[in-house]
């Protein structure tokens, strides 16, 4: 059983998704960690496409959520922090528009939500890659909360960082998500839209919660 979240930049997908996993005990899923991993190994290509999508073939990537991070490895070797850096959050979007890339990310998803319940995050789960999903939720909230949200997850490890840098990256992300080519950011027509702009995370976390826990007993 696969459930998802979509939304923008700086919605609370991740943190949203990461405590339900964990309260309701169901397996997460981070779309946008393998999204970045695919950017790293495209960084380390040097931004070279043949050299890339030849190593991305080759590459031999794993994933599993505990103790409440997604960790992430290549060929055996931890990149669960080296794909949060700021390089690869500037690359990340051009990475993700390849059609080629989001098809590969697409196929590591499917497959492992083949057993188990899961709920995963990301941007066009419900609409592209999980369209039967049981449940669909998208989170949005207007800009400006978003920024405050990013900066303050972000001010610790980047102290220079400002709210008006921050706001701009979250824009030129929406921009670039909604009008790529391939599988745009959109809400699923019958997806359950959550504004957190209002809310507290707790608020959107029980909200998303008891829906969820309806579906399951249904199931059972």
């Amino acid at each position: 059983m696969i459930i998802v979240i979509d939304g923008p930049a700086g919605s609370g997908k991740s943190s949203t998704a990461r405590r339900i996993a964990d309260r309701l005990d169901i397996e997460y899923l981070d779309s946008g960690a393998l999204y970045r991993t695919a950017t790293l190994i495209y960084l380390k290509a040097n931004r070279d496409k043949e050299t890339f999508f030849r190593l991305l073939g080759q590459k031999k990537i794993s994933f599993y959520y505990e103790d409440q991070i997604f960790h992430v490895t290549v060929d055996g070797q931890s990149v669960t922090d080296e794909i949060r850096t700021a390089e690869v959050t500037n690359a990340v979007s051009e990475v993700a528009a390849l059609p080629r890339v989001r098809s590969f990310v697409n196929n590591l998803m499917r497959e492992v939500v083949l057993d188990g319940v899961y709920i995963a995050e990301g941007r066009d789960l419900g609409t592209a890659v999980f369209p039967d999903a049981e449940l669909k939720f998208f989170m949005s909230a207007d800009l400006e909360e978003r920024a405050r949200r990013r900066l303050k997850e972000r001010k610790e490890k980047d102290p220079g960082l400002t709210l008006k840098e921050v706001k701009q990256n979250i824009a030129e992300r929406d921009q670039k998500d909604s009008k790529r080519q391939a599988d745009p950011l959109k809400k699923a027509d019958d997806a359950i839209e959550i504004d957190t702009t209002n809310l507290t995370f707790e608020q959107q976390v029980d909200k998303i919660c008891l829906e969820i826990s309806t579906v399951l007993k249904e199931t059972e």
